[in-house]
């Protein structure tokens, strides 16, 4: 099986998103005023597109949509650079997530996964991983029994090519639901794990973010967590061994900055970045994210 080509594949979610923002609290029981719109997303959707914004070069993603929005997800993905492989689903609608961001552009989210973690084991080929050098997973995927055994198999066929994985944890909640000790056995024999600081105390219980990087770097060869507008934390071998800024910047939304993070990260491995540096450039995307609407790079074509 020929790497040569050096793309990569990233294995996650699609998700149509309808961010809100509003610049009150919310209302109970009345009108909230908000501006509205509806954009392409899906953290690994997201982390596929930055990866093919900060110059890597191919970029590839699998994932399960509906059939209603199909046409329009391969659109935007494709005018993002990124080579879509999407599976339509005639029986479940794209999955949703409605996102509400306040002032401080925090963002609070209502999920509807719909078709995405319904990617399935039919859905998945090792021959996919033909000329790819990195596989990174979208921790959405470990949530539901269907795309959680699709993660599985596409982590061990990775390994068994010899391609390093990556994992995002995606979501403390949902890592609380689906308890912390099945992710860490599902995620086993990945290299990277990119947790954000709420995640990485969710699989530690430890408080502090350090703590936990370096408690999650013994079983992980590599842990990088996401500390939003303070950087990031690198550990590895059980102790952190790089701590990054990020830059400084007028937040807008900070949807999607963790998947900015992850693609920029990713792409700069593939181009020969140490661990650290690889995380400062993770970091610029991250704060370029936050200054957008949306967790997409800006489509400088106009919007799909």
């Amino acid at each position: 099986m020929s790497r040569a080509a050096g793309a990569l594949l990233v294995v996650g979610d699609v998700v149509t998103d309808v961010v809100a923002r509003h610049r009150t609290p919310l209302s109970p029981a009345t009108d909230t005023a908000a501006t509205i719109r509806t954009l392409p997303g899906g953290a690994g959707a997201n982390a596929a597109c930055w990866a093919a914004r900060s110059g890597c070069g191919e970029v590839r993603l699998l994932g399960r949509v509906g059939t209603d929005a199909a046409a329009w997800h391969e659109r935007a993905l494709r005018r993002a650079g990124v080579r879509p492989l999407l599976v339509p689903d005639t029986e479940a609608a794209t999955a949703t997530v409605i996102a509400l961001v306040d002032s401080s552009a925090e963002r609070t989210f209502l999920t509807d996964s719909g078709a995405a973690l319904r990617l399935s084991p039919g859905d998945w080929s090792p021959a996919l991983l033909d000329g790819v050098a990195r596989l990174h997973l979208s921790g959405y995927l470990f949530f539901a029994a269907p795309s959680h055994e699709t993660a599985r198999r596409a982590l061990r066929d990775a390994l068994d090519a010899g391609v390093p994985v990556s994992v995002d944890p995606a979501s403390s909640g949902f890592l609380t639901e689906l308890g912390v000790d099945r992710f860490l056995a599902s995620a086993a024999g990945a290299e990277i794990l990119l947790p954000n600081a709420d995640e990485a105390r969710s699989l530690t219980g430890r408080t502090g973010p350090e703590e936990a990087a370096a408690e999650l770097s013994r079983l992980f060869p590599l842990v990088v967590v996401t500390l939003g507008a303070a950087g990031a934390l690198v550990a590895e071998g059980g102790a952190v061994t790089a701590r990054v800024t990020a830059p400084r910047v007028r937040p807008v939304d900070s949807t999607g900055a963790g998947d900015a993070f992850s693609g920029a990260f990713l792409a700069a491995l593939l181009a020969g970045a140490d661990a650290a540096k690889a995380a400062e450039a993770g970091c610029r995307a991250g704060a370029e994210a936050v200054a957008v609407v949306g967790g997409r790079p800006p489509d400088r074509r106009g919007e799909a």
